[in-house]
């Protein structure tokens, strides 16, 4: 899927974040010269003038589902839960339309595509598991993982959208798909779902360390028995010293207390080495991005549902994302703007422990073109003419995949 020029390239008078223009040289895939513009010296690489554009690296998708969208399948109109927001009853739905949905590999390789068209080359998947579906989810999104393995790097988190405790076998089922490929295990409301936190996180973390895996916990739960749980989840991860290796995904409850609450929340979670992923939701209170990033906590994001069983939205623009985290925050300054970028960018890469991200020297040359001055215009216009590359070889222009 990969149109590459040669494996020697030079990207001449391409803007960087910091509004240097450079040449970007690119040998066999990496980033191997930057120099000021019309100062590297003539050699055998082929040119491509980018005349000023905005160059940033790839966009990371660091929570999304690629086995339960309907983006590309027939419309289903949205089905409310019969008394605010209830995750056993929209697991209910889920399970309904699936039934009637596209065949998951082609729903699946529609999504991925909506996402490297818009810049996303790294992506963090959670993919169910539980008594109802067995490993068929897991099976599935591994052979679409490595259809698209040239064009996007993906992790798979094996998801327990039934619970654990509360759906038997379960456990045993988590198991097997970390032996079959997925790199992370989930888990869902400790609490609330399963209504035993410690049974719940000694299964995840158990799990965890026999395979070596990382973790990465749904947590809808608000206020402060969220809360209760993040401080639980904190604990386990650095007392099994897996600092770098645990995120908590969405994490309502940091969004819904006191600020000297989550000012300790904020420590213990940098301490801890948790990182956090908030797509900012437009119905739910969401962790306070500018506060947990002065703590030192990662906090990274995702489209999560895309035009699913959960809601009708999602693009697959990272970009996007970037903004509406800034409007939802009330990021108004250049370098709040700047901050949001970095959610969607080189803190992504953090959480996800990407190696060789970034637009330097020695780096991966995934990175994308657009018509934008600089980083926070960018965030705040969300300009649609881009150009994605992947290891130096276009891959997709203006949203559109190239063949």
């Amino acid at each position: 899927m990969v149109i590459a020029l040669t494996t020697h390239t030079r990207f001449a008078n391409a803007r960087l974040a910091d509004g240097s223009l450079v040449d970007l040289t690119v040998t066999d895939g990496r980033f191997s010269a930057i120099t000021p513009a019309g100062k590297t010296a003539e050699d055998t690489a082929a040119i491509v003038d980018l005349v000023g554009q905005l160059v940033v690296p790839a966009f990371v998708e660091g929570h999304i589902h690629l086995d339960t969208s309907f983006y590309g399948d027939a419309w289903r109109p949205h089905i409310p839960c019969t008394n605010g927001f209830d995750v056993r009853e929209r697991v209910a739905f889920q399970a309904r339309n699936l039934a009637a949905a596209a065949p998951m590999a082609e729903r699946a390789r529609n999504q991925l595509e909506l996402c490297v068209g818009n810049g996303s080359l790294a992506m963090r998947s959670h993919v169910m598991v539980d008594a109802s579906v067995g490993l068929k989810h897991v099976e599935t999104i591994l052979a679409v993982r490595e259809k698209y393995r040239d064009l996007i790097d993906i992790q798979l988190v094996a998801f327990p959208q039934g619970g654990i405790l509360s759906s038997p076998g379960t456990a045993e089922l988590l198991d097997e798909a970390l032996k079959l490929g997925c790199e992370l295990i989930g888990g869902l409301d400790p609490a609330s779902f399963d209504r035993d936190v410690n049974g719940h996180l000694d299964v995840v973390f158990g799990l965890a360390q026999k395979r070596g895996a990382g973790v990465d916990i749904h947590l809808h739960d608000g206020g402060t028995l969220g809360l209760f749980q993040v401080e639980e989840i904190a604990a386990r991860t650095k007392a099994l010293g897996m600092q770098g290796n645990v995120a908590v995904s969405h994490a309502y409850g940091l969004g819904d207390i006191q600020a000297d609450a989550l000012e300790k929340a904020g420590d213990m979670l940098a301490a801890a080495g948790v990182a956090i992923m908030t797509n900012a939701p437009g119905n739910h209170a969401f962790p306070p991005v500018a506060a947990l990033r002065r703590a030192g906590v990662t906090v990274f994001s995702g489209s999560d549902n895309i035009r699913d069983s959960w809601w009708p939205y999602g693009d697959g623009d990272m970009l996007n994302r970037a903004n509406m985290i800034g409007y939802r925050s009330g990021f108004y300054e250049d370098h709040e703007l700047e901050a949001a970028f970095d959610v969607v960018t080189h803190a992504g890469a953090k959480a996800l422990r990407l190696d060789g991200y970034g637009i330097a020297a020695g780096a991966r040359a995934d990175f994308v073109v657009m018509p934008a001055e600089h980083v926070p215009e960018a965030v705040v216009a969300v300009p649609k003419g881009r150009t994605v590359y992947r290891a130096g070889g276009a891959v997709a222009k203006d949203g559109k995949m190239l063949r």
